[in-house]
């Protein structure tokens, strides 16, 4: 999982290189979640890591590109994601 996780932190990078690299693996991982959760909650059978893997790629390739712009109001993420002292890759 690790290694998927690092390859889509990569692309995301990639597609914005405004982004450090803890933040870009955030963002990874909370697509990754959100996908996996709304897909349960909406009642579909798990299609394996490969959907969930496409289905962030998809999430990148549309707003990759802007998630440095996005502000986040809930404080459970916003420690996490508008951080300027991050260490930039």
């Amino acid at each position: 999982m690790n290694d998927t996780f690092e390859r889509l932190t990569n692309y995301l990078l990639s597609k914005n290189d405004t982004l450090s690299y803890g933040q870009a693996r955030t963002w990874v991982e909370l697509f990754w979640e959100d996908f996996e959760s709304s897909y349960a909650k909406a009642g579909y059978e798990y299609k394996g890591k490969e959907a969930a893997e496409q289905a962030v790629r998809t999430y990148i390739n549309h707003y990759g590109h802007r998630l440095h712009d996005v502000e986040i109001r809930n404080p459970k993420f916003k420690h996490l994601l508008n951080q300027d002292d991050h260490l930039k890759h």
